[in-house]
């Protein structure tokens, strides 16, 4: 198994787009990486925020 770190910018995905993944999106920005968050909500709390939705 080998043992890859995954450094910002990168893209992270997410399922669901409530409000414990807006906190997730929130978090992520500040550390500098990117967010997709799937969810068919277009108005979902997390998927307002995230880069791609």
């Amino acid at each position: 198994m080998s043992s890859q770190i995954i450094l910002p910018p990168a893209m992270l995905g997410m399922l669901g787009g409530g409000q414990l993944g807006r906190f997730f999106v929130i978090a992520a920005h500040e550390m500098g990486y990117r967010v997709t968050v799937l969810d068919p909500d277009k108005n979902s709390p997390a998927g307002k925020i995230a880069d791609v939705h």
